[in-house]
């Protein structure tokens, strides 16, 4: 089994190739770099790199989001071209989910990606290695990040931290959170093709493919565009 990931939920851009049993190859930039510029380059150097034809690759899984939405929409529309060019299935992987995949088998914490929503706000969620498995402790959502800390408290487990919400809000945690915490080093703090291929292979697996016409990425909030219209 072949699988391409496409990340592209925020100012990192990353592809990658995935095996049966190997990452075969990965291509990520963090530079702020637009993703229109770069994402098929990426995606044409991985599989060059992986010496593989595209036509071979069983499914693609995408970064689904939450995330910047300029980034989703290019990510979900490279995707559907390729899904539909190769009739090729799609993996829609929770971005949030990937990050926490991403630590596999940290079983003596509690997983706790943030991403940056701007306002005081984060995307997060929170998740765990239990012994069935990896588990959803807390659902997706978009809200201010006090109240996830509350509720992190709350839990009373060890958290560790990742995302490009830590940097903003690491004085926040830093002082407002009771239970034991941690961050999550540099190259394991931020999005990756490969946690989203391998977590897209479970999902392949357990029959959760779709059509890539039916593909749609997930924003949890109104656009900023959105916001000002229904103002206005």
């Amino acid at each position: 089994m072949i699988i391409l990931g496409i990340e592209s939920s925020s100012l990192v851009a990353s592809a990658a190739v995935l095996g049966e049993d190997r990452l075969i190859a990965e291509y990520t930039v963090n530079n702020g770099l637009t993703h229109s510029q770069t994402l098929m380059p990426m995606i044409d150097a991985v599989v060059k790199s992986a010496q593989i034809d595209l036509k071979s690759i069983d499914a693609i899984a995408i970064s689904r989001g939450p995330g910047s939405f300029t980034g989703l929409r290019i990510g979900s529309a490279t995707a559907k071209g390729l899904g539909l060019g190769l009739d090729k299935p799609l993996v829609e992987v929770s971005t949030l989910a990937a990050m926490a995949y991403g630590l596999y088998g940290r079983a003596d914490a509690l997983l706790c990606p943030i991403m940056d929503a701007r306002r005081q706000e984060v995307y997060s969620a929170v998740y765990s290695f239990e012994e069935n498995g990896f588990t959803t402790v807390l659902e997706e959502t978009a809200g201010p990040v006090s109240e996830l800390i509350d509720k992190l408290n709350g839990l009373g487990r060890r958290v560790i931290f990742l995302g490009d919400g830590v940097p903003p809000y690491r004085d926040i945690i830093g002082n407002s959170m009771k239970t034991a915490y941690s961050f999550a080093p540099a190259f394991l703090a931020r999005q990756r093709a490969a946690s989203v291929a391998a977590l897209g292979m479970e999902l392949f697996r357990q029959g959760k493919a779709i059509p890539a016409e039916e593909h749609s990425p997930v924003y949890l909030r109104v656009s900023q565009a959105e916001r000002e219209k229904d103002k206005a």
